[in-house]
């Protein structure tokens, strides 16, 4: 109860840095995986990590291999998500200045789940997804979470058409129901050369 408690008084206090007013429904989270490779040590990227409940999906898939690394910007969940997942990497920072850091690094990702809102995808100027695009590994995937119910208007077109623009192969899931609101995920793979 208290993690929603942090996501709810995060969401109503900054609505255009946090996506939504709950956290992701277990269904949701298990939609959000694109899968990953069987052996060796993935490299699984969160992005607006929230609280953790991707983090807890993504956890379970690695089974304890690969690098696991969260992106929280707000402070608060930040520590919840740290004392939650002692074993992830947490950094409370912004998306696009954690990606700018791993790419410094030479990461690259098997896969990058977004949880961001719109104020971090949809700007054409500013989106991500390119960023995500280069910090993909061969083979890689990017996902991104989206209510159902808001999938048609301009904002979240753009959202999509920043995906197109990026990668290759772009895919929308079936509608996740199980979830407070409902969602899809965009499966984005193959990122453009330029």
């Amino acid at each position: 109860m208290t993690e929603i408690r942090h996501f709810s008084t995060a969401f109503l206090r900054d609505p255009l840095h946090v996506a939504a007013l709950f956290p992701s429904f277990p269904p949701l989270c298990r939609q959000a995986i694109a899968p990953l490779p069987e052996s060796g040590d993935p490299v699984v990227v969160d992005l607006g990590a929230g609280t953790g409940s991707v983090t807890d999906e993504i956890q379970a898939r690695l089974r304890g291999r690969g690098r696991h690394i969260a992106v929280e910007m707000d402070e608060g969940m930040a520590e919840v998500l740290a004392r939650r997942h002692p074993d992830v990497e947490v950094m409370c920072t912004d998306a696009h200045t954690a990606v700018e850091k791993l790419l410094a690094e030479g990461v690259r990702a098997d896969l990058s789940v977004s949880g961001l809102p719109w104020l971090a995808t949809a700007p054409k100027d500013r989106s991500i997804f390119p960023l995500l695009g280069r910090l993909a590994a061969p083979g890689g995937a990017v996902t991104q979470l989206a209510h159902a119910w808001i999938r048609f208007f301009p904002t979240a077109k753009q959202v999509q058409r920043n995906l197109e623009e990026t990668f290759e192969e772009v895919v929308v899931s079936r509608t996740v129901w199980l979830n407070a609101p409902p969602a899809v995920v965009y499966v984005a793979r193959r990122p453009r050369t330029a």
